[in-house]
């Protein structure tokens, strides 16, 4: 199929020299007749071809009618990107893009040096791209001249938002001629992106190059769910597996890129890392590695999420679970670009199981289940990639042929094939364990908590209770980790004193038994075991022997009150006899005969000495401790005892 002929013939050609045959959905609607000469606000998912789209864009409004640039002075086009790595990508993908334009393309990126950015300017170049404070910085210095601009593109508008770039996309666009075209892309639309293009862009196009319902079709994703105990170890066996060509895992966190950069290594894999805290030229030679091959595997922060494009990239895995969907797609979107195929898996602990299902579910994302692989799995693709390796189909040629029967004339051919054994598995990090068989069969799926479930289930004590603050709210948590499974396998929970007892599912009881017997409770002095010990405290009778409660009788304070007889009808059945109920036998006063009832001594009865209440006296406002003698004259006043205190010096 044969490009468009709204493409400038100079750019034609470099794309027929790229390899390529059609234009993805982005390019082809970019150049359409009514998109000519008017501001775009364009959006469309990452790795859909967005830099080539609006380098095609912008060129009949940099060239016109001409095939090539005259010389090189103010710059006419200027590209804003919100990362360093996808600046100089932009600027690389533009190189090859203008290479029979004769363009020339300067770079203003934070981390280089800043004179050398100037001097080129001065030299003059025709395209500028930049990140945001390197541009305004410039700008403020003098060296940017802003006055002969016909273009601005913004690439990944909402990101460089999220990065609080805002203050300065609204300086350089206040810079920059009113008469300019504006093309502004995103991969979402929210309201502070519709807020900008509605601020500095005249009458926009919308483009929607993509539907939202057919994101990242290129894609494969996959939801393991792993022990969080086990989590590397799934890491590693991912990697095992898939044995892709390159592959980016992402960590929420510095630390966390170092911990596990730094595992991956011990474990013999090719690694480098990416992160805000290397300097630039540490990023540049670690994309650098990847693309010459040196390394195969990137373990990065989301600073990696945008726009960087590796070649091979076959394989993102998401060792953390990103913080909302557009991160996911982000991440994801690293593979699977440009009608290349790609695996995505994300990997989260079994106790962030909703909230991983969620985040898929807000992404409309179609995922499958994948178990961790196990070791079992591992050793067999190795095999079948030993046995079928295409080193093996190669004939032999005549330099090699003298070697080759010294070989077979001096050892075996089974010396020889198990030498060639040893060398790969030698070559091949070996597999960790993993727990089979750990999570359910479908994504999303939940298992009905009620009583049916816990139907001859095992009960577990845990060496907590009331005097460590025991509550469930903390407990079931970790519970759930030392177990490997979900809330819905706990049952009753009972906290007494010193430690508590709760019940696990009948059919998670041997797995839950294996983990905390393999990993413990995950606390420190904290021990979780089995309630099956002659002794040992029981949780009372199984579900099916349980009976209800009965009614509760309430008191009455107006009923009357039951007789002798009527007690013993009452609490006959608990076992009373009779007896009980009669009059003991000891000379006391029978109500039933009809004998007066003995007066009780004097002495009985407390004496309480009688007091006259002394009427109130009429001396009000005197101090307490003034009062009238008994003849009726005024006791003399006490005199109330002086505070020692020591008085407080004043405040000078």
């Amino acid at each position: 199929m044969s490009l468009p002929e709204t493409i400038l013939p100079p750019l034609a050609r470099a794309l027929v020299a790229k390899g390529y045959g059609t234009l993805t959905p982005v390019q082809a609607a970019i150049i359409q007749d009514e998109t000519s000469g008017r501001d775009l606000l364009v959006s469309a998912q990452t790795g859909s071809g967005k830099t080539v789209a609006f380098g095609m864009a912008i060129a009949p409004t940099l060239l016109g009618d001409a095939e090539n640039f005259t010389e090189a002075g103010a710059p006419l086009a200027l590209l804003i990107a919100p990362t360093r790595e996808l600046a100089i990508q932009v600027q690389r993908e533009l190189e090859w893009l203008y290479a029979e334009t004769g363009a020339k393309i300067a770079s203003c990126v934070g981390g280089m040096d800043a004179r050398t950015e100037r001097r080129a300017l001065e030299r003059g170049a025709q395209i500028v791209v930049g990140t945001p404070g390197r541009l305004r910085d410039h700008i403020t210095r003098g060296a940017l001249d802003m006055s002969a601009l016909r273009a601005v593109v913004l690439d990944e508008a909402d990101e460089m938002l999220d990065l609080g770039f805002r203050e300065d996309l609204e300086f350089i666009l206040d810079a920059a001629p009113e008469e300019r075209r504006t093309l502004l892309f995103s991969a979402t639309v929210p309201r502070p992106i519709a807020q900008l293009a509605k601020t500095f862009q005249r009458d926009a196009l919308r483009v929607a190059a993509t539907n939202a319902n057919e994101q990242h079709a290129d894609i494969e994703y996959k939801l393991m769910l792993v022990p969080a105990a086990e989590r590397e170890n799934a890491i590693i066996n991912t990697l095992l597996y898939f044995e892709a060509v390159n592959t980016i895992v992402f960590a929420s966190t510095r630390e966390g890129v170092k911990h596990l950069s730094a595992r991956l290594h011990n474990r013999g894999f090719d690694v480098v890392t990416l992160s805000g805290e290397l300097s630039q030229a540490e990023r540049t030679n670690a994309l650098q590695s990847m693309r010459d091959g040196r390394a195969r595997i990137c373990v990065a922060t989301d600073v990696a999420a945008r726009g960087i494009d590796l070649p091979n990239l076959d394989l993102v895995i998401h060792a953390d679970l990103p913080t909302n969907s557009d991160t996911l797609l982000h991440r994801s979107g690293r593979t699977g670009r440009a009608g290349r195929k790609g695996t995505c898996v994300i990997i989260a602990p079994m106790h962030r199981r909703n909230a991983a299902q969620r985040m898929l579910n807000n992404a409309k994302l179609d995922v499958s289940m994948m178990p961790a692989p196990t070791a079992a799995e591992i050793e067999a693709r190795y095999r079948e990639g030993i046995l079928s390796a295409e080193i093996l189909t190669r004939p032999v040629v005549e330099d090699e042929a003298e070697l080759v029967a010294e070989l077979v004339q001096r050892h075996s051919v089974e010396a020889i094939a198990a030498a060639y054994l040893r060398q790969q598995l030698a070559s091949r990090p070996a597999p960790e364990d993993v727990t089979e068989n750990a999570v359910p069969d479908r994504p999303g799926d939940k298992d009905p908590r009620n009583r049916e479930r816990f139907e001859g289930g095992t009960w577990f004590k845990v060496t907590v209770g009331r005097k460590h603050k025991a509550e469930p709210r903390w407990l079931l948590p970790m519970l759930c980790k030392a177990g490997n499974v979900t809330k819905t396998a706990i049952g009753s929970i009972r906290i007494f004193d010193t430690e508590s007892i709760f019940e696990v599912a009948a059919q998670k009881a041997d797995a839950f038994t294996k983990s905390i017997e393999k990993n413990g409770s995950g606390e420190r002095g904290v021990t979780i075991a089995p309630v099956d010990g002659p002794g040992e405290r029981r949780a009372g009778p199984p579900p099916s022997q349980r009976r209800p409660p009965g009614p509760i009788e309430r008191y009455d304070p107006n009923a009357p009150r039951p007789g002798r007889a009527d007690r013993k009808e009452r609490y006959g059945s608990a076992g009373l006899r009779p007896d009980d109920f009669e009059a003991p036998a000891t000379g006391a006063w029978d109500p039933a005969a009809n004998t007066e009832k003995p007066s009780k001594p004097d002495f009985d009865k407390p004496r309480v000495p009688k007091v006259s209440k002394a009427p109130p006296s009429k001396d009000k406002g005197k101090p307490k401790w003034a009062g009238k003698a008994a003849d009726g004259a005024p006791k003399a006043e006490k005199k109330k005892p002086k505070d020692h205190k020591p008085k407080r010096k004043p405040q000078v």
